[in-house]
């Protein structure tokens, strides 16, 4: 038995932490998702945050909620 039979018919392979089966391609798919949602989570918290230091946008709110305190 040479090493490329070993490499093709094992069932597992293991990674040292977990076991990820070989047959299974969309191995670890999950974790780069989580990935792409974290960076684009935090890309839009970004936007805003930098929206919120405008003082443009300080000044919105501030007549938005000076015209709602004066309907009232």
């Amino acid at each position: 038995m040479n090493s490329i039979d070993t490499i093709d018919t094992p069932e597992a392979v293991d990674t040292g932490a977990e076991l990820a089966t070989i047959e299974d391609p969309e191995a670890g798919m999950a974790t780069a998702e989580y990935a792409v949602g974290t960076v684009a989570a935090t890309s839009l918290g970004g936007i805003l945050v930098w929206i919120f230091e405008q003082d443009w946008f300080r000044e919105l709110l501030s007549n938005v909620f000076r015209n709602v305190f004066t309907l009232l």
